[in-house]
């Protein structure tokens, strides 16, 4: 029976197959059964045991960047209450609506005290910025170069924030006898006032 030929192996005739031809099907079907298993069962765990160390490794920059910000607690709070008294410093060189009328007053008498001689001190509409606002003056002043450099030296020693922008420093052409020498000055010089809640609302 065991001479069968190729062509004459039938699942109804399995037994009488020759022994090499059993252990090649074996073999083949012990193959397929653990290929199925593997791509069923075995895959899937290594699909997601990489997810999981993934994850891991995520959850472990986070854990250090957790601990780090942990262990510099202390600083931060220091450094929020430096920032807190710095704004406030700042703030509190930012005037109020009431007090803006005297200010504008003080950049005038400095520029007077530096030896100008004012030919336009026009402030402007106001500019609301987040907290602040921001009043422009445009200025026209004649002097020597020297004083110019005292008065924003002056502006600057204020206990108010001034700035000057657009700065344009010109020759007279026309010169009179008691303009010579003397150069004309157009900016725009800029102080700020804090707002208060109303104002803020009112944005």
């Amino acid at each position: 029976m065991n001479d069968l030929k190729l062509d004459e192996l039938t699942v109804d005739n399995l037994g009488d197959w020759p022994l090499p031809i059993k252990l090649i099907v074996a073999v083949a079907l012990c193959a397929g059964v653990l290929t199925g298993s593997y791509f069923q069962f075995v895959e899937p765990q290594y699909v997601n045991l990489d997810k999981e160390e993934k994850t891991e490794e995520t959850l472990k920059k986070e854990f250090a960047n957790k601990q780090r910000k942990a262990s510099n607690l202390e600083n931060y709070k220091l450094q929020m209450i430096e920032m807190k008294e710095s704004f406030g410093t700042m703030l509190r060189q930012l005037p109020n609506k009431a007090e803006i009328a005297d200010l504008l007053v003080e950049v005038s008498q400095t520029g007077l005290a530096s030896g100008l001689d004012f030919k336009s001190f026009e402030p402007k509409e106001e500019l609301k910025k987040d907290f602040y606002s921001e009043v422009p003056i445009n200025i026209a002043v004649l002097g020597k170069y020297h004083e110019f450099g005292d008065f924003i030296s002056g502006l600057a020693s204020l206990p108010r924030i001034v700035t000057i922008h657009n700065v344009n420093l010109e020759r007279i052409k026309d010169k009179s006898s008691e303009e010579k020498g003397l150069l004309k000055l157009n900016a725009i010089a800029k102080t700020y006032r804090y707002l208060d809640e109303e104002e803020e609302n009112e944005k």
